[in-house]
């Protein structure tokens, strides 16, 4: 039978995650928005922006007190990560990325010492990314070539890394090697490495259609000297590591969905009322005022879709599921949400003077990376026919 909630459906925000939210909101509108414009055209995040980012406490959110970070919950990131979205999906992915790729995945997994040495850290100044997908393998994952070869004092990993999120910023990235091919994925380990660690270098940054600010890069692994304390989880088990965490990172990459089409349906919005074609507001047509409701009606349902994910997973309850529901609805609704906002702005949004055309540039990655709409789907099936 497929997974179904026992708690309540989430029906309004308590005090905390309201206020939290706003602040999150009030951030994005005077430190983001000011910025998005030149961020898009050097292809990167300004550093100011990354340095607040850790200074109001948004690249910790989860991360216990004790680690220096908000002691926060999922929910609270997702609605981080939609706000920021619904300004630039950019630098919202890199708080995403940080929170449910990395922070989460070391709270689950990490030994004491590594959330010692890294957490901290990670709350106040330090960048991380999450390196699984490579050259031949993305939608395989479990078919990756990376090598890990145990030595006296550590590990020598050797391989190339594709498709890393923040690869051009972060200072330690979470990456995935198979120690044992005899093993097959049950061979697959993750590791912590540092930038500096001998035999590791950043190659190639992407040149992207979308999420241009934030840094898309290759990893050279050669010869990487990885010290045996950076192993996280248990060696062979990092095929769990990897799946687990990317259920939960599939909710983040929904709120970012949400928030894209959040901010290019604003943007409609507020077009609507100002343009005006035979005499009237094309606002006042029942034919735009039919497309808008329904854009607005499937972002609210992509929306509770994404939170009730969130909610199930903070409650330690199944989530599989529905985080993959809800990274494939949102996702699609960004899609056409985004198309319909480029449609109403007519030849003015096809420019790049009005928003919503890098709005429909950032919906097309939700329906790539953490995991394909097809994959969403095969993960759908298999938890239905359980």
């Amino acid at each position: 039978m497929p997974q179904l909630a026992t708690t309540p459906p989430l029906t309004k925000l308590s005090e905390e995650e309201a206020l939290f939210r706003d602040t999150v909101r009030d951030f994005a509108a005077r430190a983001v928005k000011p910025r998005v414009a030149a961020m898009e055209r050097a292809a990167a995040i300004d550093p100011a922006v990354l340095t607040q980012c850790f200074e109001i406490g948004l690249m910790g959110i989860e991360t216990p007190e004790q680690h220096g970070g908000a002691g926060g919950s999922l929910l609270m990131t997702v609605l981080a990560v939609e706000e920021l979205s619904a300004v630039d999906a950019s630098v919202a992915i890199f708080v995403d990325v940080q929170n449910t790729l990395v922070n989460n995945l070391l709270l689950k997994w990490a030994s004491n010492d590594v959330q010692r040495r890294y957490l901290p850290r990670l709350a106040t100044d330090l960048l991380g990314a999450y390196a699984l997908s490579e050259p031949d393998s993305g939608s395989d994952a479990f078919g990756l070539q990376t090598r890990a070869a145990k030595r006296s004092d550590g590990w020598v990993l050797e391989g190339r890394k594709l498709w890393i999120t923040n690869g051009a910023e972060a200072g330690l990235f979470i990456i995935f090697a198979n120690a044992d091919f005899s093993q097959g994925y049950k061979g697959i380990t993750a590791f912590a490495v540092e930038r500096g660690f001998k035999g590791f270098s950043v190659g190639k940054k992407e040149d992207k259609l979308g999420i241009r600010a934030s840094s898309t890069c290759e990893l050279i692994l050669d010869g990487c000297e990885v010290p045996a304390a950076n192993v996280v989880g248990e060696v062979g088990k990092g095929y769990k590591v990897a799946i687990e965490t990317l259920n939960t990172g599939r909710i983040g990459i929904g709120a970012q969905m949400i928030g894209v089409a959040r901010g290019a349906l604003q943007a409609a919005l507020k077009y609507v009322k100002e343009r005006q074609q035979f005499g009237h507001p094309i606002g006042e047509f029942q034919a735009v005022q039919f497309q808008l409701a329904q854009a607005a009606t499937e972002l609210e349902a992509a929306r509770l879709m994404v939170y009730n994910a969130a909610r199930l997973e903070d409650a330690g309850e199944p989530y599989t599921m529905q985080a993959a529901m809800a990274k494939l609805f949102a996702a699609q609704v960004a899609e056409r949400v985004t198309s319909l906002g480029v449609e109403l702005f007519g030849g003015y949004g096809y420019t790049k003077e009005y928003p919503v055309e890098k709005f429909y540039r950032d919906a097309k990655i939700g329906t790539i990376y953490e995991g394909t709409s097809n994959m969403q789907l095969n993960t759908i099936a298999k938890q239905l026919l359980k």
